[in-house]
């Protein structure tokens, strides 16, 4: 396989699908697609016009995509913009769809993937980032899972852990802003919740019901983003508050505890804190403690080292932060803020910039950037 042809014929094949009326983020995502598939084909059956074989790949990746996106957004338009409380809607079929999707022939990470792409509506991109990976290492493992599924027969779901793995991502790719795809993967948690008693299944909904209970307070009117701390507690959503944490008390009380339930009780705290200083952080590291056994995650790890940070104060916090990686996605906004927390200014500006750079939405982006001119203007 000439991979330095490929790099050549990307552009062109990619330019080729713009004119033709894509739109560029999609393209690319086509375009990747369509590499992938070429590097499974070419060295069996070499195309005689590659560049010809590669946008009638990729447009072809296109079209499928943009189909499927067209039933995903007519699946939304039946949910209403904000889940209420009660009982789950009227039954569809998305979630039996996750549960195909989530089969047993696949790892959890690449039935993950599959159910993200082809019915959360994700891009290859966003997958990519969630999962802290190279788009073509996502873009090559979403290929093998589908190659993977193809041979076998849909007669045997996944399993409920690979499901709310998904609908975990589909929210959180939601309430990042990217996507709005918060409401549907309520909607759909909701209906799991109501067909199986499984106390993960209800610590999920709690957790999703809690976050989103904050999200009219999560921006200002120009759309930037509001901390937690500098938020209007006023705005938040005390009916969906409540809902949440009925179903987590229900859920805890039951005594098998899961990092769903364990995030859901750290969402809880925050949620019954009348102002940022009355929040119970040594009661939040503890629960961290509790996610971090569970799961090992290098991110719940730097959720606790702020959390440290606040509790035993910023040193503490920067000393818990100094055993993780720097490479770790929003190390350096977590640093940034321990270390103007204890005063040192220049240190905290130069981290928030280096954040800013990384971020990977652009409201996190002006955000970060406003904290280093913050800093730098009171430098002065």
């Amino acid at each position: 396989m000439d991979e330095a042809l490929l790099r050549s014929l990307t552009p062109g094949v990619l330019t080729v699908l713009v004119r033709r009326g894509a739109d560029f983020a999609a393209a690319e995502d086509a375009v990747q697609d369509a590499l992938v598939e070429a590097v499974r084909v070419w060295p069996a059956d070499p195309p005689r016009d590659a560049k010809g074989w590669l946008v009638t790949v990729a447009w072809r990746k296109f079209l499928d995509a943009t189909r499927a996106d067209a039933a995903r957004r007519r699946r939304e338009d039946r949910v209403e913009d904000e889940p209420v409380p009660g009982p789950a809607a009227a039954v569809d079929d998305t979630l039996q769809l996750y549960f195909l999707c989530a089969h047993p022939a696949l790892t959890q990470a690449s039935a993950v993937a599959l159910t993200l792409r082809a019915v959360g509506g994700l891009t290859t991109r966003q997958i990519a980032q969630a999962y802290l990976v190279p788009e073509a290492t996502m873009a090559q493992r979403i290929s093998r899972a589908k190659r993977t599924v193809a041979a076998e027969r849909f007669d045997r779901p996944g399993d409920v852990a690979t499901v709310l793995r998904v609908l975990y991502l589909v929210f959180n790719e939601g309430y990042s802003g990217d996507v709005d795809l918060a409401a549907e993967a309520i909607r759909l948690t909701r209906q799991l919740a109501a067909a199986i008693d499984h106390p993960e299944v209800a610590g999920l909904l709690a957790l999703m019901l809690l976050h989103h209970a904050r999200r009219a307070a999560r921006t200002a009117a120009d759309g930037a983003l509001v901390p937690l701390a500098e938020q209007d507690r006023g705005r938040w959503d005390t009916t969906l508050i409540s809902e949440g944490v009925g179903i987590l008390q229900a859920a805890l009380a039951r005594d098998r505890l899961g990092e769903f339930q364990a995030q859901a009780a750290i969402a809880a705290l925050h949620a019954d804190a009348r102002t940022a200083e009355e929040t119970d952080w040594p009661q939040i590291v503890e629960w961290y403690d509790e996610l971090t056994r569970l799961t090992d995650s290098p991110v719940v790890r730097l959720g606790r080292a702020v959390a440290v940070g606040e509790a035993d104060g910023p040193r503490a916090g920067l000393a818990a932060l100094a055993e993780l990686d720097a490479a770790l996605p929003r190390h350096a906004a977590a640093a940034a803020y321990l270390h103007e927390r204890n005063g040192d200014l220049a240190t905290a500006a130069r981290l928030y910039a280096e954040a800013a750079h990384k971020a990977p939405n652009l409201a996190e982006r002006d955000h970060l950037t406003r904290q280093a001119a913050r800093l730098n203007t009171r430098r002065r």
